[in-house]
């Protein structure tokens, strides 16, 4: 049975890429495919490895229903590229702190989150240094793009 395996990315992993695999995997799980579609997230910095989500990115997330509890940061790592089918970073710089990361060998994905979805923005904007709208926008954003992600995984499925 084929699987994919989906990598989120922002600078630090605390607050845009957890609250797209938080999302993802609940939407994954309502579609009975968490045993084809793994989810993990990461972040270009370390400056946060280990750590939980960002408080507000937590509690907007849970005001939707959604738990991002269980993540924890963590840091690209090279093998990420070997064990990943997309790797989607949420803004430009990410993505091109991905591409001079990649190994040769990656014959994924790797591109922004929001070529997913039908947002005009291609980036998803960084919450982390604003207030709760900030928060409220990323979960608009990645929600539109998560259905539309889904919808091209399972494609990939069949």
């Amino acid at each position: 049975m084929k699987q994919l395996r989906v990598l989120f990315v922002c600078l630090g992993n605390i607050c845009r890429s957890p609250t797209a695999h938080g999302i993802f995997e609940r939407r994954v799980a309502e579609a009975g495919l968490q045993d084809r579609i793994l989810i993990d997230s990461a972040g270009t910095g370390d400056w946060h490895v280990g750590r939980v989500p960002d408080s507000r990115a937590s509690a907007a997330a849970l005001k939707r229903g959604y738990d991002l509890s269980h993540l924890r940061a963590r840091q690209v790592r090279p093998e990420d590229f070997l064990e990943f089918d997309y790797l989607l970073a949420m803004d430009q710089q990410n993505l091109w702190d991905l591409q001079a990361l990649a190994l040769p060998e990656f014959a994924g994905h790797l591109g922004l989150f929001l070529d997913f979805g039908n947002s005009p923005l291609k980036e998803v904007p960084d919450p982390y240094p604003g207030g709760e709208e900030g928060f409220e926008a990323v979960l608009d954003l990645v929600e539109d793009a998560t259905s539309d992600l889904l919808a091209h995984l399972c494609g990939q499925l069949d």
